[in-house]
């Protein structure tokens, strides 16, 4: 491609709070950065995680971020502080989306001394010594027009994030799911709840049985087996109202009042721009070189935020592993710089 812009010492791939918590730390470090935040008008499912924000935009209250003790703070003013932030430490910010990453490595003689990212965009082609991917996961929904009516407004697939708001304290809540995660989904809700529905399409759970077991015991716990949801219903003022199950034994149906729709099938990572690359395990998640490390097996390919942790996927997680990432790829950044110096010398 002709349309070739100069070499950045970092490009970071994302929007979220582990991208742009790494571009704070690698612009304050002088170093040269641009961070691709996506498009906004994008919407398939490729790209739909590249997106301004990432998850962030789609929650309207953050009560559990550090440093915001009254009321919280919104998920994109969240967002548009830390990118504040990032500009004014002179990192470039810009609404591209990233089509395709690719490496090389340059050498003289038998000595490697620079590798080089080569990322991809409807505009050009960008070049960096260093790359941090940090794209996200997606959350899994069943696949409902009326999810995207509420998302927000009682739909969400994250009760450790939202579960403890007011809308949805002392109220009948409802998680779909009946794997580990909707057995954590519940068991959290149930703290807050007045009553939580879980929803399963089988007869019995996948999740393991200590955990099946923990939400069976549950007295505030009620399991809906062999059954779906058809629909959300709800009003443009209180958003979510109630929720249309289906027993697909008998083709019963029946509506359940409650505040809450929690939507627990799990996460896709957003890692297919750098999966011939590193290695990924069979969900999607990219796997670090070593644990407690964000470098990949490719030198100078970083990683951080939610497409690449299955446990936590919580903004101020994300945010952390982005300060890692970026204090890793500087001093990677500093060690090559260290190593061209003592080749040139020789």
């Amino acid at each position: 491609m002709s349309n070739v812009k100069r070499l950045y010492e970092i490009i970071i791939v994302g929007g979220g709070p582990a991208a742009l918590t790494a571009a704070i730390y690698t612009s304050r470090a002088n170093l040269s950065t641009l961070l691709f935040e996506g498009e906004q008008s994008y919407g398939d499912a490729k790209t739909e995680a590249l997106v301004v924000g990432g998850q962030l935009m789609t929650t309207t209250e953050v009560e559990n971020f550090s440093g915001f003790p009254k009321g919280g703070i919104s998920g994109p003013d969240l967002v548009m502080n830390m990118a504040e932030q990032a500009k004014e430490f002179g990192a470039k910010i810009v609404g591209e989306t990233v089509l395709a990453i690719d490496h090389e490595i340059l050498c003289v003689g038998p000595r490697k001394y620079a590798e080089h990212f080569m990322v991809k965009t409807r505009k050009g082609l960008y070049t960096s010594r260093s790359l941090i991917l940090a794209t996200g996961a997606t959350a899994k929904y069943i696949g409902l027009k009326s999810e995207k009516v509420y998302m927000n407004r009682g739909v969400s697939a994250c009760a450790t994030c939202d579960g403890a708001l007011p809308r949805f304290r002392n109220k009948a809540l409802v998680v779909v799911g009946g794997g580990d995660t909707a057995m954590e989904e519940a068991t959290f809700l149930s703290r807050f709840a007045n009553r939580v529905f879980i929803v399963h399409r089988r007869d019995t759970f996948r999740a393991s049985r200590i955990m099946s077991d923990r939400v069976l015991k549950n007295e505030k716990i009620t399991v809906l087996w062999n059954s779906v949801v058809t629909d959300l219903k709800g009003n443009e003022e209180e958003g979510l109202q109630s929720v249309c199950v289906k027993n697909i034994k008998d083709d019963s149906i029946k509506e359940l009042e409650c505040a809450g729709y929690f939507c627990a099938i799990g996460h896709k990572p957003n890692s297919d721009l750098v999966k011939h690359l590193v290695p990924i395990d069979e969900n999607g998640y990219i796997i670090p070189s070593k644990p407690g490390s964000c470098q990949t097996k490719i030198d100078g390919l970083f990683v951080c935020g939610d497409v690449c942790d299955k446990v936590y996927r919580q903004a101020i997680t994300a945010a952390a592993s982005g300060c890692m990432a970026a204090i890793d790829a500087t001093r990677w950044i500093e060690q090559q710089n260290s190593n061209a110096e003592t080749n040139f010398q020789k």
